[in-house]
């Protein structure tokens, strides 16, 4: 026998609306006809979507939910906040609970007491970082607002709130230990360029780890246009740079003539040694490999921290939502920002000429992506023989001297040609903004972060963006590549590289942070419920020991 419950609670409070302080994924990911659920009172259920119903003579919405025994929950829309999306690292389907009984809050109980031994272990890595302390950095000083006045744009909030917290973290006795997550192209960078000068402005010196030459070098543009007018030096270090230069740099890093260096890995290497390093900044740390990771972790003992990425890796996004790391989010566009139109197909050479006419007879330009070098020079004899003149095409991959790569780029950035042919080199940072459609062949190879990271080169524009993801033929590709592939055409609307981050989450775990036993928590209630508690749990602890410690 089946039931239907009415949820409507009282009307005497508001309901709570969830800011950035809250776990962010109720917020964030949204929820669909068929998607399981969590109801923070009721449990996990299948949502069957939004239903009209007669209620004292008034029509009102309510969100229909499914439990075990085909029992259905009501749920007023102004109660929303209590349902969040089921997400998990099992692809097990979910155990519907059943309403009206206390099986909920059993499962409920079994998992907080699970998670206690666990919050204390991440309490104490917390305890051993605030042991060891960090620089307290002084308040702003008028050169800092001369500096960010500088920049052309007005800040969004999100922006300006990123700006305030990292500050405030710089200012504690703390080190900083910070994600600002926001999409391509939403001013994360800027964020990082107001903590690098506060770093300066106290004697410290900053870094910027980067993981492309490309995105190294545009950074170290950035930052040079902005501080001409300081008396601050910025260096580069990477393989554009030769080896007499590489030398001075370093010599003058050690005696703290640089005071801001952008880098590749090659920051991490043995023979880099800073006078006095106060603030590293990571731009997308989940394109560094394992090795680089353990110098990072090395490296970053006693010094503020800040990771900034569109699509942060499972497990940093991870530790930033049950409260490790602190995490900002930057989810406002800048203004006349359009989404990019996403396009999933089968390679086509008359596809792929189509497209690119299109874009140049609007004057723009395309990125073409294939990603094997060794097959590279072959479609640019394809491309040249299908296109007109007028499409003028440049190749540039990573074994490519740097001053050739150096060349291309300019010749692209100043519309001398208007194809680049190119390996994912360019998947970080490139900011051209009469770009506006990305080719990127043989998409299924790729990962979400990827995808997200390379679809974002364009649309950076008040202009309509094409992103067209190509696979050889779409029914031999294996089901977890379809997977991706309909994942990054689904979440192609602006702001979408969290929802990218969750998917990432739930298709790879959240690495070795979560042992057996956590991960069966998490399939009991799902992540959002699972953070939710374990958050909670860590802040009562941080409360006791408090009191404790205060005698």
């Amino acid at each position: 026998m089946s039931y239907d419950f009415l949820i409507i609670f009282p009307h005497t409070k508001k309901a709570k609306r969830y800011s950035n302080e809250d776990l962010p994924l109720d917020a964030i990911l949204r929820v669909k006809k068929g998607d399981y659920v969590v109801h923070s009172r009721h449990g996990v259920g299948k949502f069957l979507g939004i239903k009209k119903m007669k209620l004292r003579e008034k029509e009102e919405y309510f969100f229909e939910i499914e439990y075990a025994n085909n029992d259905k929950l009501y749920v007023a829309k102004d109660e929303a906040h209590f349902i969040q999306k089921y997400v998990s690292f099992s692809s097990k389907t979910p155990k519907l609970n059943r309403l009206g009984s206390k099986e909920w809050f059993k499962i409920k109980a079994r998992v907080e007491k699970g998670i206690k031994t666990f919050a204390l272990e991440i309490l104490r890595l917390e305890a051993q970082r605030k042991i060891i302390g960090g620089f307290k950095y002084s308040p702003d000083s008028d050169w800092q607002k001369l500096f960010e006045d500088s920049f052309p744009f007005e800040l969004t909030q999100d922006q300006f709130k990123a700006t305030i917290d990292a500050k405030k973290d710089m200012e504690s006795k703390s080190c900083m230990d910070r994600i600002v997550c926001g999409d391509v192209g939403y001013g994360k960078t800027e964020v990082a360029m107001r903590a690098a000068f506060k770093a300066v402005m106290d004697g410290k010196q900053s870094a910027f780890l980067v993981p492309t030459t490309l995105l190294a070098y545009q950074h170290y543009l950035n930052l040079s246009r902005r501080l001409k007018e300081f008396p601050f030096r910025v260096e580069m270090l990477s393989r554009f740079c030769s080896p007499a230069q590489q030398r001075d740099i370093l010599k003058n890093l050690k005696d703290g003539k640089v005071d801001i260096v952008v880098g590749t890995h090659r920051l991490l290497s043995q023979d880099v040694d800073f006078k006095d390093l106060g603030l590293l900044v990571i731009d997308e740390e989940h394109k560094f490999g394992v090795k680089h990771k353990e110098i990072i972790k090395k490296m970053r003992i006693g010094i503020d921290v800040l990771i900034l990425s569109a699509t942060p890796i499972p497990r940093t996004l991870y530790m930033g939502l049950i409260g490790i790391k602190d995490i900002s989010l930057i989810k406002t566009p800048p203004k006349e920002r359009l989404a990019v139109k996403t396009i999933v197909g089968e390679f086509s050479p008359s596809i792929i000429k189509e497209t690119i006419l299109r874009e140049i007879k609007r004057k723009g330009e395309v990125f073409i992506i294939h990603n094997r070098i060794e097959t590279i020079f072959k479609l640019e004899k394809t491309l040249r023989k299908i296109l007109p003149p007028d499409a003028k095409i440049a190749v540039i991959h990573g074994r490519m001297h740097s001053k050739d790569i150096e060349k291309a780029m300019l010749d692209f950035i100043e519309k001398r040609i208007n194809c680049l042919l190119s390996t994912a080199i360019v998947e970080s940072g490139i900011d051209i903004p009469s770009a506006n459609t990305i080719i990127i062949n043989d998409a299924h190879t790729f990962g979400l972060a990827d995808l997200h990271q390379l679809r974002g080169r364009v649309g950076r524009f008040n202009v309509q963006a094409y992103a067209y993801l190509l696979a050889p033929r779409l029914k031999s590709i294996s089901d977890e590549a379809k997977k991706r592939l309909e994942l990054i055409q689904e979440f192609s609307h602006l702001g979408a590289g969290f929802e990218v981050a969750m998917s990432d989450l739930e298709l790879r775990g959240a690495g070795n942070i979560l042992g057996h036993e956590q991960h069966g928590f998490v399939y009991m209630v799902g992540f959002d419920m699972y953070c939710r508690l374990l958050k909670k749990e860590i802040e009562y602890l941080r409360q006791a020991f408090k009191i404790d410690m205060g005698g």
